[in-house]
């Protein structure tokens, strides 16, 4: 788990809980007055930690990284502001903020910004009828796996709660098994791992040019996002008199 760290943003009280995946995401959203968890892309790693985090010492909570398409409307890059977070057992609302704060957003190439429904998984999906399927039966036009486990929480707790996630892999591209299978439990990539995986399967490396071009991407739309985790923005985003 990474704590926050120093940052350009200032606030009264307490800090938001910013819930990220991977440690990329992490290091973006790093700031004062935020608090970042980071759980290497495992919803029981994150689950573990969540069980033992203080709700008391926050103000509310954003998920806050990369999702997957399952929108075929909706490229690497583009930006999801989630109204609710469905699984296969239940939905949780989301707060969203007003439409010329995310007017505001400083991305490089103007990306589509959607305010629609994330889908939660406890695995990554990884296909196109996977991700079909998924689509079909949420409605959902993304998918992530930590923010379902941070609307739970919240919801627990009674705090705001709010989900900011860029696409990565669209909806017409599988990711490959081997870019989730070198993810070390800090949510960094073993790059070792990779490159005994592209040994034994060269037929590999196309997938993975793609889906590495995708991931920087979404990150670089992802660091345009951070304005939504600072200041009043933040406030728009979980509750400003929360």
């Amino acid at each position: 788990m990474i704590p926050g760290a120093g940052g350009d943003a200032i606030f009264d009280g307490l800090p938001v809980l910013i819930v990220t995946g991977l440690h990329q995401e992490a290091r973006i959203a790093e700031g004062h007055g935020l608090t970042v968890v980071c759980s290497g892309s495992s919803p029981r790693q994150l689950r573990d930690h969540m069980s033992g985090f203080d709700a008391t010492s926050v103000r509310g909570i954003i998920s806050f990284g990369v999702a997957g398409g399952l929108d075929p409307a909706l490229r690497s890059g583009d930006i999801v502001i989630a109204t609710e977070v469905v699984t296969s057992a239940t939905r949780f609302l989301a707060l969203t903020p007003p439409q010329d704060n995310l007017a505001t957003l400083q991305v490089g190439r103007r990306p589509r910004i959607v305010t629609a429904a994330l889908a939660g998984s406890e695995d990554v999906v990884l296909g196109q009828a996977g991700k079909a399927e998924l689509r079909a039966r949420t409605g959902a036009v993304a998918v992530d796996m930590e923010s379902h486990i941070a609307a739970a929480y919240a919801e627990d707790n009674n705090l705001p709660f709010a989900a900011v996630r860029v696409i990565s892999d669209p909806a017409s591209r599988a990711l490959p098994r081997l870019a989730m299978d070198a993810l070390k439990p800090d949510g960094q990539v073993d790059v070792w791992k990779v490159m005994r995986g592209i040994a034994l399967n060269p037929l590999a490396i196309p997938a993975l040019v793609s889906a590495g071009r995708d991931f920087n991407r979404a990150l670089r739309s992802l660091s345009g996002c951070r304005g939504l985790l600072l200041g009043e923005s933040a406030g728009r985003l979980v509750g400003a008199n929360f």
